[in-house]
C-alpha cells in the first residue's frame, strides 16, 4: 500500500481499504510504504496502532534519507508501531551530497536499528527527469555497502538496489569478495582487503 502516503489517510478509512484486502484470499501479507513516522511522528497513534494490530501479518517499509530525521518524536513513533507488532524496514534513497558518505550512511543505518527499523534498501536514484543532480555512480552505492560491512552490525547492512529500467526490477549489487579459485580453495577477500582460502573441492556436491 503505497503510492502518496497512505498515513495521511484517516483510521477510518485506512481500515475501510486494509479490511478489504485482509479479505482476499490469496493474500499473504500486507505492507504499508511510508515516510510519516519520520516527517510527522505524531500521526503513528495509540489508536491507530491499535487498528494497523487487527490486520496482522502487516510490515511497514519507512522512508528515510538522512540521520537528522533521526530525532526523539520518530524513534517514539517507531516504538509505538514496533510494540505493535509490526516489522519495520527501510527504504533510502541515495543522493549526490546528502547521504553518499560513509560519515552520513553509517550513523542513519546504525541509528535506524537502534530505532528497532531494520535497514533494508538503499536505492540507486532512479534515472527520472530531473533527478540528475541527485544521482550518483552505481559505484558509490557498491562502494558504500563495502564501507558499512564490517564497521557495524549486519543487521544494519542494507541491501544496495538498482531498480532495472523497462520493468526488470529490483536487482541486488554488492562487493566482489570472491576473488577467485586456486585448486581446490576459494580465495575471499575480506572488507579489511585481506585475501583468505576456504576449502571447497570442486568434485564435493
Amino acid at each position: 500500500v503505497s503510492g502518496g502516503d497512505p498515513l495521511i489517510y484517516s483510521d477510518d478509512k485506512l481500515e475501510w481499504l486494509l479490511s478489504r484486502l485482509r479479505a482476499i484470499p490469496h493474500l499473504e501479507m500486507i505492507r504499508i510504504g511510508s515516510k510519516i513516522p519520520m516527517v510527522l511522528p505524531q500521526r503513528i497513534t495509540p489508536a491507530l496502532c491499535r487498528m494497523l494490530k487487527r490486520y496482522h501479518p502487516l510490515f511497514m517499509s519507512i522512508h528515510v534519507i538522512h540521520p537528522q530525521e533521526l530525532t526523539p518524536e520518530s524513534a517514539a513513533a517507531c516504538g509505538r508501531l514496533a510494540d505493535a507488532g509490526i516489522p519495520l524496514g527501510s527504504q533510502t534513497v541515495l543522493l549526490k551530497g546528502i547521504n553518499d558518505t560513509p560519515e552520513v550512511l553509517r550513523p542513519l543505518m546504525h541509528g535506524l536499528l537502534k530505532m528497532r527499523v531494520k535497514p533494508y534498501y538503499l536505492l540507486q536514484c532512479d534515472p527520472i527527469a530531473g533527478s540528475a543532480h541527485f544521482r550518483t555512480p552505481v559505484q558509490r552505492g557498491v562502494d558504500l555497502i563495502g564501507a558499512l560491512r564490517g564497521h557495524t552490525t549486519g543487521y544494519a547492512v542494507p541491501h544496495f538496489i538498482v531498480d532495472a529500467p523497462g520493468g526488470g526490477g529490483k536487482i541486488s549489487l554488492d562487493p566482489e569478495y570472491l576473488v577467485g579459485r586456486e585448486g581446490d580453495d576459494l580465495l575471499l577477500r575480506t572488507y579489511r582487503q585481506q585475501i583468505y582460502r576456504y576449502p571447497d573441492p570442486q568434485g564435493e556436491t
